[in-house]
């Protein structure tokens, strides 16, 4: 395992520097944040919202228990875990992002959240400080996925639970080309019509086939020191649930 920082990283398709994946993301990020459930709702075809509710019955959360949501920005995760009494913060690296879920919780009258800006990379907390780790959605676009994963390992207690929801690669034959005719003809074009953005939903279309598939990805989650790791596959593994333990 090497802390070296890698020369390039996928920007979508393309092979940028570090730095100018992270300034590009955040204007993704930025750009998409007033439409973040069309933006979803693009992607999964409406789905993403029941793949979510099992995502965090996965998770359990506990009243008392400290967890973070990393790149939660708009609340998705952490509204449906401030039901059960736990302690959430919610994390992003996107002020923006985190502008609309401070919106929406005070419509739905949550309050009790916790809003920090932050780099998944470089975490503010303390050595083992949180009793769960949550990021949907949001890892594969960052840019050292492995120094995230140890930073989750990091700030995690003994006994901590990592978990993450994130599409992957269907092995469900013929489905795979369907979703990829569907999400990269029609999704930037949903894109441009509904938000007037073509663009940044076409690289986030061509960040999931930069991501690397089931297997590869729980193999890093244990590099990064995680144990008993697990994938559940959804739609044959369009989007898998990753998780891990750390002791």
């Amino acid at each position: 395992m090497s802390d070296t920082a890698p020369d390039t990283v996928s920007f979508g398709y393309e092979d940028v520097a570090p730095e100018e994946k992270t300034q590009r993301v955040r204007a993704v990020f930025s750009n998409v944040a007033a439409k973040y459930d069309l933006m979803n709702d693009a992607m999964s075809g409406g789905l993403h919202r029941a793949w979510k509710d099992l995502f965090v019955r996965r998770v359990k959360p506990r009243a008392g228990e400290h967890i973070l949501d990393m790149a939660g920005g708009t609340g998705d995760i952490a509204f449906r875990m401030a039901k059960s009494g736990a302690a959430i913060t919610v994390a992003d690296i996107n002020p923006q992002m985190l502008e609309v879920g401070i919106e929406r919780a005070a419509k739905r009258g949550i309050d009790g959240l916790v809003w920090s800006e932050a780099n998944a990379e470089t975490l503010q907390w303390p050595d083992t400080f949180f009793d769960a780790y949550t990021i949907a959605f949001g890892i594969r676009n960052v840019t050292d996925i492995p120094k995230a994963l140890r930073e989750a390992h990091r700030v995690l207690k003994r006994g901590g639970r990592f978990y993450v929801l994130e599409f992957s690669t269907t092995q469900w034959p013929g489905f795979g080309q369907v979703y990829d005719a569907y999400s990269h003809h029609l999704v930037p074009k949903l894109g441009q019509l509904l938000a007037g953005d073509a663009n940044s939903y076409r690289y986030l279309i061509e960040s999931i086939r930069r991501f690397p598939d089931m297997p590869r990805f729980e193999a890093m989650i244990r590099e990064a020191g995680f144990v008993q790791t697990k994938v559940e596959p959804l739609l044959g593994g369009l989007v898998a649930i990753h998780s891990g333990w750390k002791i």
